[in-house]
């Protein structure tokens, strides 16, 4: 009997030895440095990447390792892709349609002018093939992108003068994003793309006349209607503004499978939870604006038709220049026309009704 306990014992010796190795094996210990396009103070945008960070850590037991820093502190906002690209960080939180001077058909990752809201965004890159495009495009920048938090509809931005026709826009210095900058353009603006830090004194001291971000919340944090007074809305540009995780290729291919899913899930999460913070942020901080001295308006007719007509004008021009912009235009036009006829039945004769009724109690 003591025998066979002591050759008992010596079996299962070798499991027991070897049970660490594997699981140390499986699970390694693994450090990344993820830069922000978006400073500390806009929480809800940086929350992104904070969120990322931390549920990478929890998803699997403190191994996967990720430190998030805001713009500038390892490269500035607008070089995050350059960034994840070259290996210089493992990934980075930015919008895909700050860089489409290197690809314009990034645009459509994050929003395009008068394209679909954030659920027609998802429904799109989820269900209509948006992602695998994405993914074709973002793999010759050696990039893995994952959509990462959106902002819902913007604002129209702030203006010192008052936008009474389209006349008014003519000659304006205007701080833009994406194709919306393109659109104003022809309509006799000069747009310029400036990072989120620096737009408050670019407004300040006059280098721009006019200033769009994201939306009550952010822009009054930003302080924007301290120097400019019109608020404009809608940001017909911008009706959704999906952000992405981008993740270096070679730093994605070493992951192993566990920690890929609960980068996955992690912006997943984001996705959901960031526009439900904005949504839940933007009406008490809109009230606060206007309490001091903001002037809301909605821009003129003739602007929105104006910008409708140029900003589907500009998009058929970039399709005839680039199969793979028409590519994605063709994928998606037809997406969203569908999806705005089905809101016009459920979503936009509910909401024309409740809201108007709402708000005449």
């Amino acid at each position: 009997m003591h025998r066979r306990q002591l050759m008992g014992a010596a079996a299962a010796a070798p499991v027991a030895l070897a049970a660490p190795a594997i699981a140390q094996t499986q699970s390694p210990e693994v450090r990344w440095r993820l830069a922000s396009s978006f400073p500390r103070p806009l929480d809800i945008l940086f929350f992104g990447a904070e969120h990322v960070a931390r549920r990478a850590a929890e998803l699997t037991e403190g191994r996967f390792q990720i430190r998030a820093f805001p713009a500038g502190e390892i490269v500035p906002a607008l070089q995050v892709l350059d960034a994840v690209q070259n290996g210089t960080i493992e990934c980075g939180q930015t919008p895909l349609y700050w860089y489409i001077g290197k690809e314009p058909a990034l645009t459509f990752f994050t929003s395009i002018p008068f394209g679909g809201n954030f659920r027609q965004q998802t429904a799109w890159m989820r269900r209509g093939g948006g992602n695998e495009l994405c993914a074709e495009i973002l793999a010759e920048f050696n990039c893995v992108g994952l959509p990462c938090g959106d902002t819902g509809a913007q604002m129209g931005g702030w203006f010192r003068g008052e936008i009474r026709s389209l006349a008014d826009v003519g000659g304006l210095k205007f701080r833009i994003a994406g194709m919306g900058g393109q659109i104003f353009q022809r309509l006799g603006a000069s747009p310029a793309l400036i990072a989120g830090s620096d737009v408050y004194p670019a407004l300040e001291r006059g280098v721009i006349d006019a200033a769009e971000w994201v939306g009550p919340y952010d822009d009054e944090k930003l302080g924007f209607h301290r120097v400019a007074r019109y608020y404009y809305a809608p940001g017909f540009w911008e009706p959704c503004a999906r952000g992405h995780l981008l993740v270096n290729r070679r730093a994605w291919d070493a992951l192993p499978d566990a920690y890929r899913a609960a980068l996955q899930v992690a912006c997943a999460e984001v996705e959901i939870e960031m526009v439900a913070r904005y949504d839940a942020a933007n009406p008490q901080a809109l009230r606060r604006l206007v309490g001091a001295g903001a002037q809301l308006r909605a821009w003129p007719r003739e602007v929105m038709q104006a910008a409708w007509r140029v900003g589907h004008e500009l998009l058929e021009e970039h399709a005839s220049r680039s199969a793979r912009f028409r590519k994605v235009w063709e994928s998606y036009r037809p997406f969203r026309d569908d999806q705005f006829q089905w809101f016009r039945i459920a979503e936009a004769s509910y909401a024309n009704f409740a809201f108007t009724a709402a708000a005449q109690r």
